[in-house]
C-alpha cells in the first residue's frame, strides 16, 4: 500500500507545482522557481537539515530534518533573479526601486521587491491550497530554503520548502524538539 500512496503523494505533488507556476504574478511576470524532490534528493536533503542542526546546536532543524525524511517529496520555491517592479512604492524600505540593492545574509539574500516576495507568496498559497483538495499533508518550511540553497539544491535569494506526506497523522504538527 505504501508504494501506490506514495506514487499518488508525488502526483499531488506535481499538481501542487501547476498551482505554483500558474498562480497570479505581478504584472504578468514570473519570477517563481520551482523543483520537486523526490527519493534520494529528499533524503540528501533530511540529511544536510539534521547535520546542519547538530553542528550549529539548532534542535528545531533537526525536528524539521526528520520530518522531511518522512516525506515522499519536497516542493521547493524560490525566486529567479527577480526584477523590480518598477513602482518606487517603498515597500521594500527604499523609496525607489533603483536604490533597493539586494545583500547576502546568513540565510537568505535581502531587501527583494516586496511585490515578488508576495508573488512567491501567492504561489506557496496556491500550492497548498492543491495539497489540501489532495488532502496531502503538508507543512511550509523556511529551515528547508535555507538548506536547499547552502546544498545547492536550488538558487535565488529566497527559497522556501512545502514537504508531503499521507499518513494517518499529519506528521509535521505536534512536533516536539
Amino acid at each position: 500500500m505504501k508504494n501506490i500512496l506514495e506514487e499518488s503523494v508525488i502526483r499531488g505533488a506535481e499538481y501542487m507545482a501547476i498551482a505554483a507556476r500558474t498562480a497570479p504574478k505581478t504584472a504578468g511576470t514570473d519570477f517563481v522557481g520551482i523543483k520537486l524532490l523526490t527519493g534520494q534528493e529528499v533524503a540528501q536533503l533530511a540529511d544536510a537539515m539534521i547535520q546542519y542542526g547538530e553542528e550549529n546546536k539548532q534542535p528545531k532543524w533537526n525536528r524539521d530534518g526528520e520530518n522531511v525524511k518522512k516525506s515522499d517529496a519536497v516542493l521547493l520555491l524560490s525566486l529567479e533573479k527577480p526584477n523590480k517592479v518598477g513602482l518606487n512604492c517603498g515597500a521594500c524600505g527604499y523609496s525607489r526601486c533603483a536604490d533597493l540593492k539586494t545583500v547576502e545574509g546568513p540565510e537568505f539574500d535581502g531587501p527583494v521587491c516586496a511585490w515578488r516576495l508576495l508573488d512567491l507568496g501567492i504561489a506557496l498559497g496556491s500550492a497548498v491550497k492543491t495539497a489540501s483538495i489532495f488532502n496531502l499533508d503538508n507543512r511550509i518550511m523556511y529551515r528547508i530554503g535555507s538548506i536547499a540553497i547552502k546544498t545547492g539544491m536550488m538558487a535565488g535569494p529566497i527559497v522556501v520548502g512545502v514537504p508531503v506526506s499521507a499518513e494517518g497523522k499529519n506528521i509535521y504538527f505536534d512536533r516536539k524538539i
